[in-house]
């Protein structure tokens, strides 16, 4: 069996652990982006309990497989970018520089597997009038896509930082920030997938 090791943090990590990654700025935003997905989620359950028959069956006619994907997508990105930030803790730079390319190139496959979900949906008759269920679904999946598009263009600039030797073991935030969003986008989208694809 295969498996991917990474490297334990050295001791001086390990005595800042206490510590918040990232910087207050990232942490406004994130609160920022759970306190409007916190009230998207209540608009979900109100229409559900008011039209609990669209909601009942509506996902019968989405694509699962694109949800499962995005899914996919989503959570293999986010270990990319969790071992960038490792194995820059562990001093190892040139390895923490190619899981970062490859959490962009998993990502980017994101809003391409987004594209090609509505594509099906259009030519399968669902779009934002098809049911109040479509419309709450295209509004908060599509509302996710704005924010994980900020996340892949936030990935492209710390790519770029860190291409130009801006971080190092000792210091490291802007990597750390960025990881901390996007594992904040990755958990939403976690909540949305069984909303719109499961439990509905």
């Amino acid at each position: 069996m295969t498996t991917i090791a990474l490297p334990a943090p050295p001791p001086q990590q390990v005595a800042a652990a206490g510590r918040v990654p990232g910087n207050s700025g990232i942490w406004v935003g994130i609160t920022c982006e759970f306190v409007e997905f916190a009230v998207l989620f209540i608009v979900y359950f109100v229409a559900r309990a008011h039209f609990p028959e669209a909601f009942e069956h509506g996902s019968e006619r989405l694509s699962r497989i694109s949800g499962t994907v995005i899914t996919l997508l989503m959570v293999t990105s986010s270990f990319f970018i969790a071992a960038s930030v490792v194995t820059m803790r562990a001093g190892q730079r040139r390895r923490s520089l190619w899981w970062l390319v490859a959490g962009l190139v998993v990502a980017l496959g994101y809003p391409v597997a987004k594209f090609l979900e509505i594509r099906w949906n259009l030519a399968h008759g669902i779009d934002g009038e098809a049911g109040i269920f479509f419309t709450v679904y295209y509004y908060l999946t599509i509302n996710h896509l704005v924010h994980a598009s900020w996340g892949i263009l936030g990935m492209l600039w710390v790519l770029a930082r860190h291409i130009a030797g801006a971080y190092s073991a000792e210091e490291h935030g802007g990597l750390e920030a960025l990881a901390s969003y996007w594992h904040a986008t990755d958990i939403i989208w976690l909540v949305l997938f069984p909303f719109f694809y499961v439990l509905a």
